[in-house]
């Protein structure tokens, strides 16, 4: 009777909203809620938030998602965080959320978010230096990343006020928030913060590298033991696997989420990180599947898809790949590795596609008539066109039309921010028909990158042979069938398909309650197995003509990716004289 009376809460922040979480000791989701937090953005890279605005939405949802489906609060027993990889800053004096926001630093905004590039000139002066820090990063740091925002803070505000900021990243700052504590997760610290992973093999004992810090500006971090960013392990500072024992709810916190005092926190994860958690344990019989549970998650690439697309695979040793981050160790599964590619704008990109073609607003006001969204709208306008006009398939309605789609840079595997879009095949048609074709090329692209990404990754030696994909983009079957068969690998998509990141926020709750006397918790690849749900399969087309066709796109796509480097090239040589 107590078991069944046992629940866990997942907490997600992503860039629009935050999300709660409550499973049973099955996995079984029980409760869901969300809030919009608020987003502040202006000019064209500026994006900020804050803490004390996403915490407040942090309450309400957890209150929600509780009350709505009446569970008692005092049966909660364990909560996990997640969040966008974006930089939070508070006071040392008062360990309160203090300014992020130019040139006055007197805003509400503590957080500059994942996708702010004020940091331009800061990440290629980090870049510069060569370090073997960024081979750890896919040889570049990505101006997401949080060591180039903190450059950029101490690079303009007053000295003396930046000497009194601490930073955290997002997932670390809310489990901060929930228990007082100052322990920092390795998956915050490894992925997003130039913290070298331990390599005993090689003698490398891992950790904060002095010289980079010193080589970048950031010398006065290890004149006090880099307390500023987490301290060093078992010195000033606790370094925690995903969903460790990092604290216990204080009554400040328990007081405003509506939860007792006490509850076990897991240490908490990347948003990406708890969607690979709650998506790659799917539970479905594949041709591959190997009786070793720990190898056959080797051979599942996580796609998280949202906002952005992020690429996870894990693997046994470390595997170097141009272009994608990492490898990480010990991020989430202790002595494990993980890499992650990714896609800078998938969801804004469809969005943006969509919203700027002239015969949007024709084609919303249909949806709306056929009480349907616009990208159901959308895909039955094609479906429609194909067998009106005897296509053998979708995808020859577009066998003339190339697009290119790195309208927001390209974060793998060229990680390129000055990547760009461009378009082959344009006419003057702007009907309904004009933009269906448009969008299933912007499809088209988001498949054929994801390719790209797999092949890079299997080229330097993953051994990628599914993909498991989580978020509401797994709701478009057009899409999903498109990415199972330009890569030629089945697609899983999980049972909570759109709460896939949450449900494995709220594994990490149930992790940390299961840490005994001496913090020691339950193996997370075990929690993964008990609580995971099955997953549906999506195959590679049986069509070998409209398989054939991909891969004449896949042709153009790699050639319009490479020429439009070409293209700048040859232009710069010319001005530079």
């Amino acid at each position: 009777m107590q078991l069944q009376q046992s629940y866990y809460i997942g907490v997600d922040v992503g860039t629009g909203s935050a999300r709660a979480c409550v499973i049973d000791h099955t996995g079984e989701i029980v409760g869901l809620a969300s809030e919009d937090i608020a987003l502040w953005h202006y000019g064209q890279v500026y994006y900020e938030q804050s803490t004390t605005d996403i915490w407040r939405c942090i309450g309400l949802a957890v209150r929600r998602a509780l009350a709505g489906n009446k569970i008692d609060p005092s049966h909660v027993r364990g909560i996990g965080f997640d969040a966008t990889c974006s930089l939070a800053a508070f006071s040392t004096d008062t360990d309160e959320p203090v300014s992020v926001t130019g040139p006055e630093f007197n805003s509400e905004r503590n957080v500059i978010l994942w996708l702010d590039h004020r940091a331009g000139s800061e990440t290629d002066k980090i870049n510069a230096t060569g370090h073997k820090v960024l081979s750890y990063v896919g040889g570049k740091m990505s101006i997401e990343m949080e060591i180039p925002k903190i450059l950029w803070l101490k690079n303009n505000m007053p000295t003396e006020t930046f000497a009194k900021y601490k930073f955290y990243d997002l997932a670390d700052a809310l489990t901060h928030i929930a228990t007082g504590s100052e322990t920092r997760s390795l998956c915050s610290l490894v992925c997003k913060q130039g913290y070298l992973p331990k390599e005993p093999e090689k003698g490398a004992a891992g950790g904060w590298a002095v010289d980079f810090f010193e080589t970048i500006g950031l010398g006065e971090f290890t004149e006090n033991n880099f307390t500023t960013i987490g301290g060093k392990h078992g010195l000033n500072g606790q370094h925690l696997h995903a969903g460790e024992l990092a604290g216990y709810l204080s009554e400040k916190a328990a007081r405003e989420l509506g939860l007792p005092v006490g509850i076990p926190i897991g240490s908490g994860v990347i948003d990406a990180y708890a969607g690979w958690i709650g998506t790659v344990g799917a539970k479905v019989d594949l041709p591959n599947n190997s009786s070793d549970k720990r190898q056959e998650l080797f051979t599942r690439l996580a796609a998280v898809a949202g906002t952005s697309t992020c690429h996870l695979v894990m693997s046994p040793n470390p595997v170097f790949v141009p272009g994608v981050w990492g490898p990480y160790r010990d991020v989430l599964l202790p002595d494990c590795w993980m890499a992650e590619g990714g896609q800078s704008a998938t969801g804004q990109l469809l969005k943006h596609v969509i919203e700027t073609h002239p015969a949007y607003n024709q084609a919303k006001d249909l949806a709306e008539v056929k009480k349907t969204n616009i990208f159901t709208f959308l895909n039955e306008h094609l479906r429609e066109m194909a067998e009106k006009s005897y296509a053998p398939c979708v995808a020859y309605l577009a066998r003339h039309f190339f697009y290119y789609g790195d309208l927001w840079g390209n974060r793998s595997p060229m990680a390129d921010p000055k990547m760009t879009g461009s378009i082959i095949g344009l006419t003057s048609d702007t009907s309904i028909n004009s933009l269906s074709i448009l969008y299933y090329s912007t499809l088209e692209f988001i498949a054929l990158q994801t390719r790209q990404i797999i092949e890079s990754m299997n080229r330097s030696g993953h051994h990628i042979t599914s993909i498991f994909m989580s978020g509401s983009q797994c709701q478009n079957d057009i899409l999903v069938n498109l990415i199972a068969s330009a890569c030629d690998m089945t697609v899983v998509v999980p049972f909570y398909v759109n709460a896939a990141v949450c449900h494995g926020a709220a594994m990490l709750g149930a992790k940390a309650a299961t840490a005994d006397a001496k913090g020691n918790t339950t193996d997370l690849q075990e929690i993964m197995e008990k609580m995971s749900k099955p997953g549906k399969c999506f195959f590679p087309s049986e069509d070998e003509r409209e398989k054939s066709l991909l891969r004449a796109k896949y042709h153009v796509f790699l050639d319009q990716c490479q020429k439009q480097r070409e293209y700048r090239a040859l232009v710069d040589q010319v001005l530079a004289k």
